[in-house]
């Protein structure tokens, strides 16, 4: 007999999620590997389930197409928000998601999100490496997940998909690897973004934590001595066109406060036939 799973299919600015509710006895990296397939799957960037939590309001489960499971993803964080807001009808406007980089705030109206992220850490400014025969220079911070930021002159020119995994498997990020986000500045407070993604190994359309992490790498790369500051703001341009809104305050040199906002928009809903 065919089992059937409900899901619900939505896009976090051009990032796609698989949504389900947490289902007993499922091998979430097999079934990840099958229904994120574009071809003979529903087509996805990764799975979002969502279950209880005796830490949280809900618990996030993060699983990426190939099947490994991600500490933290923005979009999909907010996709989850704005589809816990819709079925869940939580009674309060912020509420709490346990994920593996620890609980984040998020909340949602309609199909709009936004998610307080765990402070980053681990920011390494220009670390060298050599590329494809040529030395660069790349910028690393953990936004929940691994990012290593290179900045560009032409974005619309650099092959993501050639590039993108020479850096994400440099043994300077093993044994975790990393996403790597190529960024062009655009004004003093917004950047265009493309991102290979760790777990996709490919462009996606859009990355929140990449996002996040490019605005605050571009941001202290601007602001070489900025100690103090709140509500910075930075606009960032992803791969579909859309805008992402990060704020984020800095205290004594260390960021926090990271709120990442955008859409969460809802595609299908249907059932998988496993």
């Amino acid at each position: 007999m065919r089992r059937t799973i409900p899901f619900t299919k939505m896009s976090g600015a051009g990032n796609d999620f698989v949504v389900l509710e947490d289902l007993p006895n499922t091998n979430y990296p097999a079934l990840a590997r099958k229904i994120c397939q574009r071809t003979s799957g529903i087509g996805a960037d990764g799975l979002l389930v969502l279950g209880k939590s005796r830490r949280a309001d809900f618990r996030l489960r993060i699983i990426n197409a190939d099947g490994t499971e991600a500490e933290m993803c923005g979009n999909g964080a907010r996709c989850m928000a704005a589809y816990i807001v819709r079925n869940h009808k939580p009674n309060k406007k912020l509420f709490s998601l346990e994920t593996l980089a620890g609980i984040i705030l998020a909340e949602a109206k309609g199909e709009n999100a936004r998610v307080r992220l765990s402070d980053p850490g681990d920011y390494q400014p220009d670390i060298p490496l050599t590329i494809n025969g040529r030395d660069i220079l790349v910028h690393f911070i953990d936004t929940g997940v691994p990012h290593a930021i290179v900045f560009v002159d032409n974005l619309k020119a650099i092959d993501v998909n050639r590039i993108g995994p020479m850096i994400r498997f440099n043994k300077k990020f093993s044994p975790r690897g990393t996403n790597v986000d190529f960024v062009e500045q655009i004004s003093s407070h917004s950047v265009a973004v493309r991102t290979y993604e760790r777990g996709v190994e490919a462009e996606t359309r859009a990355c929140g934590t990449g996002s996040v992490a490019s605005a605050i790498v571009a941001y202290f790369k601007a602001h070489p001595r900025i100690q103090d500051t709140q509500q910075a703001c930075t606009k960032v341009k992803t791969a579909s066109g859309e805008i992402l809104d990060i704020l984020f305050d800095i205290k004594n040199n260390q960021v926090c406060e990271v709120w990442l906002n955008g859409s969460a928009k809802f595609i299908a809903r249907g059932e998988y036939y496993v």
